[in-house]
């Protein structure tokens, strides 16, 4: 399930602005950098005491970056405290100066100085090997000493961030640490949330060692399940279905018609008042069977009952099961000339990434696969970078674009949100269904469609971590149903 991490700050920001900060820090006279450096080592040390028992051997394994040098401070604490530590060193051509001065103030004590070849028995790993200035494969060298790190026993505290990971984009350099528990330093790195570093962080803490008043400003923002508090209000109590938003949920070619059930029961849960499914005439039974309250217009061609129920809507959903025949097709083109605002996904996106299109009205959800096509890219591309890849297609296509994935992000063209949310469960299929009809459903209540589309993502996320209650493999799309309907209830 999800870690909480209502603890942490919500800005979040690149390694440069974090940068930035110390410098400020610096010039407002608070002090030397190496201060800061003092301060981290000594956060580490506190968090550290909170998880060991002594006599349990500690091995501190540094680089010669501030990263490292924020290592040999927690070194000295620990030999101070009289714990068991030894170090391994991993040579910089050259040693940052702060580095150089906590080197120096460790050498009023004794401890034992180890190559990788030595490798001791350990009960905890302190990796403070890399920072924030990782760019590029790694060399040979840091790689194995990664893969030294996972393949031990030892419980692995990751300082800043775990070694290998990109402080900005959450992507790994090829090997990446894989922590039990990360402490970040003075300001949330935005990668920290996303990508390869959701399942290398472990636990997330953190730690203010002074540089929040000196942080530029950001426009990205983690979000969690404190965000639906101001997004859903009680009813008045004279509301009516015509009042609670109308969607029409298009999709469910030959052989799909449990991806538009899916997002069609999915709008009924998020508390869309009205459903109406456009799907092939045989899907009916599918659709109604055990959900009567969908509503269904058959369609073999696109005649004007299919228009009258495109204009009837306050909102359209277009994709799920959508297919990529003529069918769809049509369909996809038919919602595409009416003025309503759409959530576009699944099958449509990758007619959209065929017939690229710039539209404000609209929501797209594309996984890295349809972000790929929908920019002319490789999946690989969009996951080395999914800030970059996210705002890329918010630029070409226009509107809210939402992209999938562990640590989902969500950009307007104007903020950036990150959703830490959710778990492995929601990787099966329909899940993605699920996720369109309660955009849909929000977008018709009355949110505007970048609100509309986070609300969704945390109530999808939170949802998923609720089911998963009896485990996340097995965990099906429907069984987000009924946490669906209570967490829309949140006041």
């Amino acid at each position: 399930m999800a870690q909480d991490l209502s603890h942490l700050p919500s800005r979040l920001y690149t390694a440069a602005a974090v940068r930035q900060a110390e410098l400020a820090w610096v010039a407002a006279d608070e002090g030397p950098l190496y201060q800061l450096v003092e301060r981290a080592g000594e956060a580490a040390f506190e968090l550290l005491k909170q998880h060991l028992k002594l006599p349990q051997k500690v091995l501190v394994i540094a680089g010669q970056g501030n990263n490292g040098a924020d290592a040999l401070v927690c070194m000295r604490h620990l030999l101070q405290a009289g714990v068991d530590a030894s170090l391994l060193l991993h040579p910089a051509r050259m040693p940052t100066a702060e580095w150089q001065q906590a080197w120096q103030k460790l050498q009023a004590f004794q401890f034992a100085q180890i190559t990788a070849d030595e490798w001791p028995e350990a009960d905890i790993i302190v990796d403070g090997l890399l920072g924030t200035g990782v760019r590029g494969e790694l060399r040979p060298q840091v790689a194995a000493l990664i893969e030294r790190i996972n393949h031990s026993q030892a419980w692995v505290f990751s300082l800043d961030l775990p070694s290998g990971i990109v402080a900005d984009t959450g992507a790994a350099t090829g090997a990446a640490v894989m922590a039990d528990i990360t402490l970040i330093m003075g300001a949330v790195k935005q990668g920290l949330l996303t990508g390869r570093a959701r399942h290398c962080c472990g636990e997330l803490s953190f730690a203010d060692i002074g540089l929040t008043p000196y942080l530029p400003e950001s426009n990205v923002l983690r979000v969690d399940r404190h965000f639906l508090t101001a997004c859903f209000k009680a009813r008045p109590r004279d509301s009516h279905k015509g009042k609670s938003g109308k969607v029409t949920v298009i999709g469910g070619d030959h052989g799909m018609a449990g991806a538009i059930r899916l997002a069609g029961e999915a709008c009924l849960r998020a508390g869309a008042g009205l459903v109406t499914v456009i799907s092939r005439p045989e899907h009916q039974l599918t659709i109604n069977d055990g959900r009567p309250e969908l509503m269904f217009r058959s369609c073999e061609l696109v005649d004007m009952e299919v228009y009258q129920r495109l204009g009837w809507a306050d909102v359209l959903v277009l994709g799920p099961g959508l297919g990529r025949q003529d069918w769809g097709y049509n369909l996809f083109k038919a919602a595409g000339l009416t003025d309503k605002r759409a959530v576009v996904d699944a099958d449509a996106l990758n007619m959209l990434s065929s017939e690229p299109e710039q539209q404000t009205k609209w929501v797209l959800t594309p996984h890295p696969g349809e972000a790929a096509r929908l920019l002319g890219c490789d999946g690989q591309t969009v996951e080395t970078d999914r800030f970059a890849a996210v705002r890329a297609l918010q630029q070409k296509y226009g509107g809210t674009v939402l992209l999938k994935g562990a640590g989902t992000l969500i950009c307007d063209g104007e903020m950036l949100y990150v959703a830490p949310v959710g778990n492995p469960g929601l990787a099966s299929g329909g899940c993605g269904d699920v996720l369109s009809g309660i955009i849909g459903a929000l977008m018709a209540q009355g949110l505007d469609n970048c609100r509309a589309t986070v609300a969704a993502v945390v109530v999808h996320g939170e949802a998923a971590d609720l089911a998963a209650r009896d485990g996340e493999r097995g965990m099906l799309a429907s069984d987000l149903m009924p946490w669906i309907r209570r967490l829309v209830n949140t006041e």
